[in-house]
């Protein structure tokens, strides 16, 4: 999972109240002529190329997050690098294609069918005849045989995070010769394509020591068009080496390089010189996209040139004023700093002339999750006021529109567009609609412009910021009562009196909570008197809402660190939107590193911003996701990982019934039904599908934005000469020489 990002299926997978009866779910779109899936928004970009115009040889360095802590991708530290090189260098007998779908990966599989499901489900794989480990040994039934005990959760001496399909399975054995393997399931099981991607050899799963500790930091055994070199954790990289026995279509590159570069950090390491490929923010995108375009004289000064041309500016206007010698002196070294700058931005500039931006959606959404754990949120209505009152058009256009990328709302929880188990199920919660917004709140007894009981002594976390709060301060003083503006107040509400804490006498704004807790109200003849409980007449559809004495404030918990800015737009407008029908979200911005762990996990926040991947596979991925919480032995609540703490009992059984149907048809509804109920519980709200922007030497072929697909890493290559063009591409030299 990621707050800005996701990791990769592997990594995913080792992590009024309205009863069912009563939710109106609209007609499947699957019941009709037209495929609801429809297509993805956003291909993959990645520059295409004939592997006969690719150079052979060169080494190709790859910005990553981490130099992971293990290369097994079945244990619970397991990062998304892992899982990048477990692609490369180990079999899968299925892989993703450019519309998220599990299709079978010739190189290692030459055909699976389910040959029987009565009295059990026995699966038959073929595999490639020249498929081999890399110390020569043919890849069978002993590798099956070996990852199903490891993984089938009955040897607890296996430090395993995930097992999902490996438990359903009776027995692996040989077939009718060396290239067949027969899996017996003991319980029905849909995703069984899942399975054995990748495949360790059994050198790593035959034992407990070799599966926890063995796989760490080496493979001695792999399968695939690269090899593991070396793990350096002094120089913070991964190196990956052509595999001399790979029997598929040779690797263009010679290695693979995967550094570990802090986002912050890559737009220079860009321009140094050292990474040929990275994902990048739309910052650093913006810069490459601008060194790009013809420097003919005529572009605008940006950045540090135009704070270059400030300071020459502000010092010529220091001489002629006569600004004594001390102040000039200040002004010449503010200036040689800025020129020192300006050059450094211009050299980066230069530099960053040699590569594009390739962009598309990443197979990952960012949704609003909403804490139904306790308090206000633990009612459905409150939770389905929330999200009623999101423009979620706005919130992707927000987002994807400036990157020129298609700004729709993603409408499943369990998949995107492009994927065989996407519909638009949004329906089942309703369009954004304010009033109806309103009406819920109403309803759970949040009443427009109630008294709220001023609590003292309130204070906020240490180490966190509350984003408006001191705004809120500025406003209490300029609005002529002091900070405190409790004196004497019992709660009543007196209607249009203005002594400094009743604000809008006329101008128009919505009345707001002063950040005191005292509710700030106007716009009705002074002197007249309502009992406590009495909402506010005036401007009842913005005011702030109130129940038992307390306004409706809602924790808004965000990660601060490189990366965030994206969040905090989408965080402040919904902000926004949620004050439009009387609530206020407490923004309030945690360490990166700590947000997971210590906030997500723990469910220590109201509303917060995070992503999930949509996998081929939803019936067994989605399901730890949004299943209901369970009381465990010790008291405490087992989420697994759906930290909203919102799941229906209905919700799983759809599950069930579609991990268990075979039937492709069949399995799509039983998903789609299920994403209905999800939506119309209202525990998390599916934004927008996360944009994908990679930087890439422009002679870099076949790598970039890859969307749903797999990399195919035996494809990827710097271009020949001769394949460039006629002026080449600037910056590549290095690169094509295998530096």
């Amino acid at each position: 999972m990621s707050h800005d990002g996701i990791g990769p299926r592997a990594v995913l997978r080792s992590v009024a109240f309205l009863t069912a009866g009563m939710l109106t779910v609209p007609a499947l779109a699957g019941c009709g002529p037209e495929d609801p899936a429809g297509e993805p928004l956003a291909g993959a970009d990645v520059a295409a190329a004939d592997r006969s115009d690719i150079a052979d040889g060169g080494t190709l360095r790859w910005a990553v997050d981490t130099v992971p802590d293990t290369l097994n991708t079945f244990q619970a530290d397991a990062d998304t690098t892992t899982a990048r090189i477990a692609e490369a260098v180990l079999p899968s007998m299925y892989r993703t294609d450019g519309r998220g779908r599990a299709v079978r990966n010739a190189d290692y599989l030459a055909s699976a069918d389910v040959v029987d499901t009565e009295p059990k489900q026995v699966v038959v794989y073929r595999l490639a005849q020249q498929a081999v480990w890399s110390d020569g040994r043919e890849i069978g039934a002993a590798d099956f045989a070996a990852q199903w005990r490891a993984l089938s959760g009955k040897d607890t001496a296996y430090w395993t995070a995930r097992n999902a399909g490996y438990d359903r399975i009776e027995k692996v054995e040989r077939g009718r010769n060396d290239l067949e393997v027969k899996v017996t399931f003991s319980r029905p099981y849909a995703d069984w394509k899942s399975l054995f991607s990748p495949l360790y050899p059994k050198e790593v799963m035959g034992a407990p020591d070799s599966f926890n500790d063995g796989a760490r930091k080496k493979l001695k055994v792999t399968a695939g068009p690269f090899t593991v070199d070396k793990v350096d954790t002094k120089e913070d990289e991964v190196v990956l080496t052509r595999n001399p026995r790979w029997w598929g279509r040779a690797a263009r590159l010679q290695k693979i390089v995967l550094r570990a570069v802090p986002h912050d950090k890559r737009l220079s390491a860009l321009s140094d010189g050292t990474l040929d490929l990275a994902e990048i923010d739309p910052e650093a995108a913006r810069r490459i996209t601008v060194a790009a375009l013809p420097q003919d004289g005529n572009t605008p000064l940006m950045g540090p040139e135009a704070d270059r041309s400030a300071a020459d500016a502000l010092h010529s206007w220091a001489v002629a004023n006569g600004s004594d010698e001390d102040a000039a002196d200040e002004e010449i070294s503010a200036r040689e700093k800025l020129r020192k700058k300006a050059e450094k931005y211009a050299r980066q500039q230069k530099a960053l002339g040699g590569f594009e931006v390739r962009k598309s959606l990443e197979p990952a959404y960012t949704q609003l999750a909403l804490n139904g754990a306790e308090g206000p949120l633990s009612d459905e209505r409150v939770r389905r006021a929330v999200a009623r009152a999101l423009d979620r058009e706005d919130l992707a256009g927000a987002v994807l529109k400036p990157l020129g990328l298609p700004a729709e709302p993603v409408g499943s929880h369990l998949a995107l567009s492009g994927q065989a188990a996407y519909s638009d199920s949004s329906g089942a919660l309703g369009e954004p609609d304010a009033k109806e917004a309103r009406a819920l709140l109403s309803d759970a007894g949040w009443v427009p412009g109630g008294p709220v009981k001023e609590e003292k002594d309130s204070k906020k976390d240490e180490g966190e910021e509350a984003a408006g709060s001191e705004a809120d301060t500025e406003d209490t003083k300029d609005s002529g009562g002091s900070e405190d503006s409790g004196d004497g107040d019992d709660g009543t509400y007196v209607v249009g009196e203005d002594d400094g804490r009743n604000h809008g006498t006329g101008d128009g704004k919505a009345p707001h909570d002063s950040g005191t807790g005292q509710l700030k109200q106007g716009g009705a003849p002074a002197g007249a008197y309502a009992p406590k409980g009495t909402a506010a007449p005036a401007r009842a559809d913005t005011a702030p809402v109130a129940k038992d004495g307390k306004a409706l404030v809602l924790r808004f918990v965000l990660p601060s660190g490189p990366g965030s800015k994206t969040l905090e737009t989408v965080a402040g407008r919904i902000a926004e939107m949620l004050e439009k029908i009387g609530i206020r979200a407490d923004i309030s911005k945690v360490d990166n590193d700590s947000y997971f762990k210590d906030h997500i996990a723990s469910g220590d926040f109201d509303l917060a911003l995070y992503s999930w991947p949509a996998t081929a596979f939803p019936a067994t991925d989605a399901r730890p996701v949004y299943s209901k919480p369970v009381p465990a032995a010790d008291g405490s609540l087992n989420v697994e990982q759906n930290w909203t703490r919102v799941g229906t009992d209905q919700v799983d059984q759809l599950f069930d019934q579609a991990i268990a149907t075979l039937d492709d048809s069949e399995r799509r509804d039983l998903i789609r039904k299920a994403d209905s109920r999800i939506w119309a519980a209202a525990g998390s709200i599916p934004l927008y599908q996360r944009p994908q922007l990679v930087a890439a030497r422009k002679n870099l072929a076949n790598a970039g934005a890859f969307g749903f697909a797999t990399p195919v890493y035996e494809d990827m290559g710097f271009l020949k000469k001769s394949a460039q063009g006629p002026e080449g591409s600037p910056g590549a030299e290095n690169s094509d020489s295998g530096s």
